[in-house]
């Protein structure tokens, strides 16, 4: 079984030591930030299962870095740190759609609980969830995709590319969208270059399924998943 990887994101380095130590000791593997930068070019080399958000940070705050961070890992799991006591920044949090929020002072074993929490609701919720991309199955730690049952071989922008639509059927992705989500410099990639590799993506789905063309076009728009998979 996998150690859930846990990013956190806290520039005070006693507090940061002790949430690593907290979550060393129950089991999990800590990816510790102290910036809102380092955060993001830690989630693009290491997937997570979930981020430790404080609110304060040196170069950002918690609610800009969380939503930088959803456009990187759609649905990532977040529980807010905050030293403050205003019932806003709950409000704010949860709006945006964290699951949790944890003011400081806190006990470590309360937030390991509540990671404990949060990560047995999010693999309740995808258990129960319909199958809808079913035929893909996504191995993030080894970047692999496997198409009813067979693994496809895949550059790395294909990878990320399918990663993504699979991750969301039935949403449409704009060109621009995917390109963010899989070029390392989209300022240096054309529309035009997207549509290029769904080309070649449809070819390898075709050839695992000749009927099937998972992949829909929206003239205009972009691209999704079927949602029937």
């Amino acid at each position: 079984m996998l150690t859930p990887r846990i990013l956190v994101v806290e520039d005070e380095p006693a507090i940061a030591d002790t949430i690593v130590y907290a979550l060393s000791t129950e089991g999990f593997e800590p990816v510790w930030c102290a910036t809102g930068g380092a955060a993001l070019d830690a989630v693009k080399r290491t997937p997570c299962a979930l981020a430790i958000l404080d609110i304060g940070l040196p170069d950002t705050n918690g609610f800009d870095l969380f939503k930088r961070l959803a456009q990187l890992v759609p649905e990532l799991p977040a529980i807010f740190l905050t030293a403050r006591a205003g019932e806003i920044d709950r409000v704010v949090g949860l709006e945006l759609g964290a699951d949790d929020y944890i003011a400081k002072p806190f006990s470590p074993r309360e937030l390991v609980a509540r990671v404990r929490t949060v990560l047995r609701r999010v693999q309740r919720a995808a258990a129960s969830a319909p199958t809808a991309a079913s035929a893909f199955v996504i191995d993030d730690e080894r970047k692999t995709i496997r198409y009813r049952g067979r693994a496809l071989e895949l550059s790395r922008y294909e990878y990320r590319l399918l990663k993504a639509l699979a991750e969301r059927p039935g949403r449409v992705f704009s060109r621009d969208e995917l390109m963010q989500k899989a070029w390392d410099d989209p300022g240096a990639s054309f529309d035009r270059t997207v549509d290029a590799h769904v080309k070649t993506l449809r070819a390898k789905l075709r050839a695992i399924d000749p009927q099937a063309d998972p992949i829909q076009t929206h003239r205009g728009m972009g691209y999704s998943l079927r949602e029937d998979g």
